[in-house]
């Protein structure tokens, strides 16, 4: 490969998704190195003052400050928008940074957002607290159902937001469906797919105006950085969110950038592997405990629907325990190989209990209303050989009377 070959958007959307994801964005410097180099800098030098104003005024090609470009970040934001089937992308410190931005940066008072009730803690804190703040009035539905986002329209509305699959109920939206609902109205469609990342689905292919991204998850998938994304037109990315961010800072630092490069390598095939070891764990645990959720079994009341819209069923199961947050507590620690962390998508199998962690700081009736339970428990399936994950669980389902 050429060291701007990379880089060229002609070439790279003709490579297969497994060949962008190692090779696409690479700017490769005059020392030409393999791997993308870390450009650890804040501001940028000038020849002459010149070309500072010019680079200001827009007038010249080049970066100005970190905040607003960095040649490692801008190799992922290319990478990420190939694999997204974006026109652009701009990258951010972290999920819930990415979030924010994708819909502070379109939204004033005045304006009316629809949002899936089904959503990560933080989304939820979003649309329940902090757009109302700013005078944006919020709808909250039951993602499911179609014909909920259809009679939540308001003259006012420029925004639907929603999650698919779903944290950490596993709710599955129609994405097309939904899409076809805000093209007629003229509404913005923002899809969190941190679940699924573009190896598993690629909202945009059905509709979707935005795709935001906690890349901490699957896209890093080895639990070592924060980044977040939002990739979507270039008009929106460039006019509307860059505005948006160069003032408000939510920077990606190089280092990670890097590290998320280093990631996207190996992504479509941790996402298959991480995929076939769910639904092996998730088709044990569903002869085990009172409920589990699983988009790839046939048992989803939405599987046709995933699998439909995903490549395969991601690594996420939900299981259910008749014995409240006490047994659930129990078999969490009861584990001796799953460890009990709050993240996913890693390479470890990992799981929680999001009454308490994730979603704890949502209200009991938020909680019920989108069907977390004292006993349930979300388990994100690693790259360990699935026999030993199910023996763990069979020995720790034993201490705990199941």
């Amino acid at each position: 490969m050429k060291r701007k070959t990379g880089q060229d958007r002609d070439v790279t959307t003709k490579w297969r998704p497994a060949t962008q994801a190692v090779r696409g964005g690479t700017a490769r410097s005059e020392w030409g190195e393999t791997s993308e180099a870390i450009f650890l800098t804040s501001g940028y030098a000038y020849d002459c003052a010149g070309d500072a104003a010019a680079r200001f005024a827009g007038e010249q090609q080049g970066m100005t400050y970190s905040r607003l470009q960095n040649p490692t970040v801008e190799m992922l934001e290319k990478r990420i928008a190939l694999l997204e089937g974006a026109e652009a992308a701009r990258c951010m410190a972290s999920g819930m940074a990415a979030m924010t931005a994708a819909l502070l940066c379109q939204l004033s008072a005045g304006d009316h957002l629809v949002g899936a009730k089904a959503a990560f803690g933080s989304c939820r804190w979003l649309t329940d607290t902090l757009l109302p703040r700013f005078g944006i009035a919020t709808t909250v539905v039951d993602g499911r159902d179609t014909s909920a986002w259809e009679a939540a329209v308001r003259p006012n509305t420029k925004v639907f937001f929603f999650e698919t699959p779903a944290n950490p109920t596993l709710d599955i939206c129609d994405i097309a469906a939904i899409c076809d609902i805000a093209k007629k109205h003229g509404i913005t469609t923002v899809v969190d797919n941190a679940f699924a990342s573009p190896a598993l689905q690629r909202p945009m292919e059905f509709g979707a105006d935005i795709v935001a991204y906690s890349a901490t998850k699957m896209m890093d998938g080895q639990g070592r950085v924060l980044a977040g994304a939002v990739a979507g037109r270039e008009e929106f990315i460039e006019n509307t969110l860059l505005a948006f961010t160069r003032n408000t800072g939510p920077t990606l630092s190089a280092f990670n950038a890097w590290v998320v490069l280093k990631g996207l390598e190996t992504l479509d095939l941790r996402a298959q592997r991480q995929s076939q070891n769910a639904l092996k764990v998730a088709g044990f645990l569903e002869k085990r405990v009172p409920k589990a959720l699983y988009p790839g079994l046939a048992s989803h009341p939405q599987h046709d629907l995933a699998m439909r819209q995903m490549v395969a069923g991601g690594n996420i199961v939900a299981l259910f325990l008749d014995g409240g947050r006490k047994q659930a507590h129990g078999l969490l620690d009861a584990m001796e190989l799953v460890d009990i962390s709050n993240n996913l998508g890693d390479s470890r199998s990992l799981m929680t209990h999001p009454a308490s962690t994730t979603h704890a700081s949502l209200s009991d009736e938020v909680k019920a209303d989108m069907g977390i339970t004292e006993g349930m428990l979300r388990l994100s399936v690693g790259l360990e050989d699935p026999d030993d994950v199910i023996e763990d669980f069979d020995r720790a389902l034993k201490a705990v009377g199941l």
